[in-house]
């Protein structure tokens, strides 16, 4: 379902442009429509009002919680259950912040990643990726989406779209706390600009070695990292935010010293932010993270040459809170890959 589908609902029944803009911000910060009853009543016409608890219902069964695993960091992933059946997955972050999905299933098939490991099976529509959120906030207060969910953002950019102007207006999201994460797509250097809510942007790097990253992302975009961070820095002194990189750590395949050289290379005079992520270990495949020490090491390393770098701990350890972890053991998952290795 997509958002303009509800708002076309709500036209044929009468409603202005107050009182769609009413309604999608009563949805989408999972008010109550009841409080006020007396004014709603006045407000809103009464085709509206008498049609509404079925508009409810049916956005309520866009987004259901099959299951919830609370982490110890505060974390929380939810399996979350579309109205066809299908499930995808979102994450309550420490502090307020929600990571969603955007598609079922992701064509990109990162070698690291369980999400990937059955493609694509459908895209999500714009209205099913607000719902996430409104599902969340009946569990906890949400003030950051990040897009870095299932699926590849720019892989269902109208409907993303569609969802980021949504959450940036009527969700009462800051537009600078929504952040659109891609493996790089031509696309969205060109209509992220362009839209009225300008979210913050997050490239997966993990490599500076065009062939490595090949292998690594075997069906993204062919574009040489260098190329990546110009376009990114473009997109970053456009809207004035920094271009975070995010960089899976994985030992004996990204941590080497030849890869703190090139990002220093990349970066340096860059309005950016690497985030080096040890890798969270996903059943099934071969891949480890580095020790603390190496991890801790590269980041103190591109500190001394002038990267602004985190070294952040993924969220959820406890709860295998890997991106489609919690799907894949509900479903028959396909037999991995053999692990890339690379030895500089």
């Amino acid at each position: 379902m997509q958002i303009d589908q509800f708002t076309r609902r709500l036209r044929d029944l009468g409603a202005n442009d107050r009182h769609e803009q009413h309604l999608l911000r009563t949805w989408a910060q999972a008010l109550p429509l009841e409080r006020g009853r007396r004014r709603m009543e006045n407000f809103l016409p009464k085709a509206v009002r008498d049609e509404w608890p079925a508009v409810a219902q049916q956005l309520e069964g866009l987004a259901r919680l099959r299951s919830a695993h609370p982490a110890d960091d505060g974390a929380e992933r939810l399996l979350v259950a579309l109205a066809d059946g299908q499930t995808v997955e979102s994450v309550l972050l420490p502090r307020g912040g929600l990571c969603v999905s955007t598609q079922v299933g992701c064509a990109v098939g990162c070698v690291f990643c369980m999400t990937g490991r059955d493609g694509l099976l459908r895209q999500l529509g714009s209205a099913e990726i607000v719902a996430q959120v409104v599902l969340a906030r009946q569990r906890r207060a949400v003030n950051k989406v990040v897009f870095m969910g299932m699926g590849e953002p720019a892989h269902n950019l109208d409907a993303v779209i569609e969802a980021i102007d949504l959450l940036g207006g009527a969700g009462a999201i800051a537009h600078k706390q929504i952040v659109f994460s891609t493996v790089g797509d031509a696309r969205v250097f060109e209509r992220l600009p362009l839209q009225r809510v300008k979210p913050a942007l997050a490239l997966s790097l993990h490599t500076t070695h065009a062939d490595l990253r090949a292998r690594l992302l075997p069906r993204a975009p062919r574009i040489d990292p260098a190329d990546l961070v110009e376009a990114g820095e473009r997109y970053a002194r456009a809207t004035g935010y920094p271009i975070q990189y995010q960089w899976t750590l994985i030992e004996g395949v990204n941590d080497g010293d030849d890869e703190v050289a090139g990002i220093a290379r990349l970066l340096k005079g860059r309005y950016a932010l690497m985030n080096l992520i040890p890798y969270n270990t996903v059943d099934g495949l071969d891949y480890r993270r580095p020790d603390a020490g190496r991890a801790a090491e590269m980041a103190r390393a591109l500190a001394r040459q002038g990267i602004l770098t985190k070294l952040r701990q993924s969220a959820g350890q406890d709860v295998q809170a890997g991106c489609g972890q919690l799907r894949a053991r509900t479903a028959s998952m396909p037999p991995a890959p053999a692990p890339i290795t690379m030895h500089r």
